[in-house]
């Protein structure tokens, strides 16, 4: 362990410093625009491509050019924003379908039996989040009502209002509305809950019949289900804090269905670690939650739109066109139109 010693740097210094270390800068300014709204800690992930490998100096390959590095960086901003419009649609699917197959078959408050959950399963801190989201609400909603009585309007407006807040979201009219049980039913408590919350729930549920009704829905085992939702909190966390997603690596292959053929085509049952896995799996979740998606299409634009972006960091098959046809038959229509889930 050393001590930390380097020096903060103005967006010149930072151009400087790349330029020093050989990378080619076409137009000064518009690179100094650019760093002072992103910064070179920011790109430096981006940068290592063009990079000289092992080199602590952090030397650039002869004729590496800001602009190549730039047309990464906003590839990479694009796909996370396309990559979250399909994570959301598998979010919203995943709680409605625990939802429409749990409290139909244990009743609303399903979630609030212990015994309907593994042991392994952390069930008092579930219970504690949803607790704490109510009684958040609930402070906020009584701040906001004193507020309100304090205003120089007439009571019925002041009533109005009270009323229109209490009802702002669920959990605060809930808080406001019922005693017991404590929490609200199923369909809006999972509304409340992360998508890695939601895959903890799923993967922690007693039975084994369970979760197999719920990944029926989504022409899946429920292992593979179980492995794809820990996969894909993995892919939101990284689009959420817009971080690098590019040429990342999956620390955990996720486990592939029989009947769909492999992302790179081979035999094994874990798919590869590379981005082109977590792109199939969207391409098929997405088909599976609306057959008439435009969300492949899109896709497919995308990656026309950025011909001279290096597939092969993606983990992207010479034939990643037939691929994801194979899993979409209607991937070819075309990107544009109107838009459904």
């Amino acid at each position: 362990m050393t001590r930390f010693n380097k020096p903060a740097l103005t967006a010149r210094e930072q151009l400087d410093l790349l330029v020093a270390r050989g990378l080619q800068v076409r137009d000064t300014e518009r690179a100094l625009r650019l760093l002072e709204v992103t910064t070179l800690f920011r790109l430096s992930p981006y940068m290592r491509p063009f990079q000289h490998p092992d080199d602590s100096d952090h030397t650039f390959r002869p004729g590496s050019q800001l602009a190549d590095i730039v047309q990464v960086y906003r590839f990479d901003s694009d796909l996370r924003q396309l990559m979250m419009t399909a994570l959301e649609r598998v979010e919203v699917a995943i709680r409605a379908c625990i939802s429409n197959h749990m409290a139909p078959t244990y009743g609303p408050h399903w979630y609030l039996d212990r015994d309907r959950f593994g042991y392994r399963y952390r069930f008092g801190r579930m219970i504690g989040d949803l607790e704490n989201t109510l009684s958040s609400e609930r402070t906020k909603f009584q701040r906001e009502q004193r507020q309100i009585l304090k205003s120089h309007v007439p009571d019925d407006v002041k009533a109005q209002r009270i009323e229109s807040r209490k009802r702002d979201n669920y959990p605060r009219f809930y808080a406001e509305t019922y005693s017991d049980p404590c929490l609200p039913p199923s369909w809006a408590a999972l509304e409340e809950m992360s998508l890695g919350a939601i895959s903890h729930l799923y993967q922690g549920l007693a039975k084994d019949r369970d979760r197999k009704a719920i990944a029926i829905r989504f022409g899946l085992p429920q292992k593979v289900l179980r492995s794809w939702l820990h996969t894909l909190t993995f892919v939101r966390n990284i689009c959420a804090h817009h971080a690098r997603l590019w040429n990342r690596e999956l620390g955990i292959p996720p486990q592939w269905p029989e009947k769909l053929p492999l992302p790179d085509g081979e035999t094994s049952r874990d798919a590869p670690r590379r981005l082109f896995t977590v792109l199939a799996m969207l391409t098929y979740l997405t088909t599976q939650i609306s057959p008439d998606t435009r969300w492949p299409g899109r896709l497919q634009a995308l990656l026309e739109e950025y011909p001279d972006i290096p597939r092969q960091p993606m983990g992207f098959p010479d034939d990643w066109p037939q691929r994801l046809a194979s899993l979409h038959p209607q991937s070819s229509a075309p990107a544009g139109g109107a838009q459904t889930h």
